[in-house]
């Protein structure tokens, strides 16, 4: 149900924080941050500056648009959560209509500068994670399965993928295990936040973990993912991507998010949850900086033989003919 009460306040709030509201910036920007990383980790030096620009400007203007198609997808669920009911489109503030040409704008000159100015891999790849978070998860498999995090989360853990791809035009296994950090990293992220919200997400019908399973399971498959995502997290280690200080904040900010995992489990503090989910916001975003740290600090050519050092050799694609 629209609230008058929003709707009145829009004469005294800005447009331009109801259309900003509905890109999800803080989102956004996490998912840029591990953009940017994956652009440094691919290339020993400076990323080309051309490429540092327009490839996270492209895909930062995706993640946007497929970020509108969500608060107009769920605007009908939106009002029945205390998080979400007073969204722009949920309240009334924006129509449909306008805030799907909102991202339809911010798709299109999105991808154009992904296809002009970066590649058509990046491009073809953003537009893939787009379709699979705005379409596949929002539409479908939020309300099919309480797997829908799960399944869904590979289209939110492509951003670093998208970032190396944007320097090299290339798919490299390195990059593919930063997106398998973020695929183990989601479930415990998202389902940490779902028992806090249980209750909103049982009102508006969506399948969530804790909703279909209950608290006591979703806690253990918190503790499971964590384990899981720890382990995970000491792959590029062990395949030589990145050296010592990586591997000692891997394991030191793992056994963090594992000590809260615990704790969500044993149920004795009743804020565990949006602690446990607070703290896996930091420990994504620290992860991240350490291996940006690591990548400089321990160049891939000291710990890598002669021979091997040809098969990881990476050169950034600038040629325009060559995109």
């Amino acid at each position: 149900m629209t609230n008058p009460e929003a709707v009145a306040e829009q004469v005294a709030m800005p447009i331009w924080r109801d259309y900003l509201e509905l890109t999800k910036p803080n989102v956004v920007a996490l998912m840029i941050l591990t953009t940017v990383v994956g652009m440094f980790l691919a290339v020993p030096g400076m990323v080309p500056l051309d490429i540092l620009l327009a490839g996270n400007i492209g895909i930062g203007l995706c993640a946007a648009s497929a970020a509108v198609i969500n608060h107009v997808v769920d605007k009908k669920i939106d009002v029945l959560m205390k998080r979400t009911q007073n969204r722009p489109v949920a309240q009334g503030r924006l129509e449909d209509w306008q805030a799907l040409l909102f991202s339809a704008v911010l798709g299109v000159v999105g991808l154009f500068i992904l296809v002009y100015f970066v590649n058509w891999l990046t491009a073809w790849l953003t537009l893939g994670s787009l379709i699979g978070y705005a379409l596949i998860y929002t539409c479908f498999l939020k309300r099919a399965t309480p797997q829908n995090i799960v399944i869904g989360g590979l289209a939110g853990a492509a951003p670093p993928l998208l970032g190396w791809t944007a320097v090299t035009n290339d798919i490299h296994g390195h990059a593919l295990l930063l997106v398998l950090i973020i695929f183990a990293w989601t479930p415990p992220h998202f389902w940490a936040l779902a028992i806090h919200r249980k209750d909103d997400y049982a009102k508006a019908d969506i399948p969530m973990l804790p909703v279909t399973h209950g608290d006591k399971y979703t806690r253990l498959h918190i503790l499971l993912y964590t384990i899981i995502l720890l382990v995970v997290s000491i792959l590029p280690w062990a395949t030589k991507m990145f050296g010592p200080l990586y591997l000692i904040g891997a394991v030191v900010l793992g056994l963090g998010f594992l000590y809260w995992a615990v704790v969500l489990l044993l149920n004795k503090n009743e804020d565990a949850p949006m602690e446990t989910f607070k703290y896996s916001i930091i420990y994504l975003m620290a992860l991240f900086v350490i291996m940006m740290a690591d990548h400089y600090i321990y160049p891939l050519e000291t710990r890598l033989p002669t021979a091997e050092q040809s098969m990881f050799e990476i050169v950034p694609i600038t040629d325009p003919q060559a995109k």
